[in-house]
């Protein structure tokens, strides 16, 4: 469900977007995606609606959530929004960090395990940046009220509610650039190793060529070839070509 607002009647129905992190089964790892949430604003309740238990309404209940004042409906709504702007942003820092300790495991070396979380997070940011500026076009309608009576008690709320998202936007962008950039660093180092390894291994080659070529020569039943009287010429040729072959190339790029 894509956030949005509806209105039918007296009744008001909000959908926005909502950051949830899940630990992945047998790892050390996390999943980050979003999930929406259903407010329904009548005119004597407030109903939400979510597929799975929400953090955010959870910790409202529980009561670690301090002056939720459930009787004023309008405030209640923008302080269910503020406090999913707030998850948006942890969790955004969280994701900041894991990235910040992938880049110090890569710096050392590739493995495939970070490289592929990193994509995970990658992705994760993705769905946050979508979510987050469909969540931001929701509470700028909310913001013209367009979907809520908005009193003049509830005007500072709702700026602070508005900027958050506004924060949430630019960090998530942010925060998908770095990571994109350093995917694009890591797959320039990764084909700058290949392309070293590749040369290594092509100085090998024509280096263990050499003494086939000058063995096949010598090995031709004619005595039209220089030295053809002893072995050890044939050697000490090879050796010598193989020497001036290898330091040649070496010289042109470090081994």
């Amino acid at each position: 469900e894509s956030s949005r607002i509806e209105r039918e009647g007296d009744q008001t129905l909000i959908i926005v977007d909502t950051a949830v992190a899940e630990k992945l089964e047998k790892s050390e790892t996390f999943q980050f995606y979003t999930v929406p949430l259903g407010i329904i604003k009548t005119e004597d309740y407030v109903f939400t609606i979510s597929l799975r238990r929400n953090q955010v309404l959870g910790a409202m209940a529980d009561g670690r959530i301090s002056n939720i004042q459930t009787q004023f409906r309008t405030r209640f709504i923008l302080q269910v929004l503020m406090q999913i702007s707030a998850g948006f942003v942890y969790y955004l820092k969280q994701i900041d960090k894991i990235s910040y300790s992938m880049e110090q495991k890569l710096s050392g070396a590739m493995k495939n395990q970070e490289i592929v979380q990193l994509m995970g997070l990658e992705k994760s940011l993705v769905y946050f940046t979508t979510s987050l500026k469909a969540n931001l076009v929701t509470i700028e309608k909310i913001q013209r009220g367009r979907a809520l009576k908005l009193y003049a008690e509830d005007e500072d709320l709702m700026d602070d509610v508005g900027i958050e998202f506004r924060q949430a936007v630019e960090m998530a962008t942010i925060y998908s650039g770095v990571i994109s950039a350093m995917m694009d660093a890591f797959s320039y180092v990764i084909a700058n190793n290949q392309n070293s390894v590749m040369w290594r291994l092509t100085i090998i080659t024509v280096i263990i060529e050499i003494p086939n070529i000058m063995f096949a020569f010598y090995g031709i039943n004619t005595d039209t070839l220089p030295f053809r009287s002893s072995w050890v010429y044939a050697v000490l040729i090879t050796a010598i070509l193989t020497f001036i072959t290898g330091f040649i190339l070496l010289k042109r790029r470090k081994f």
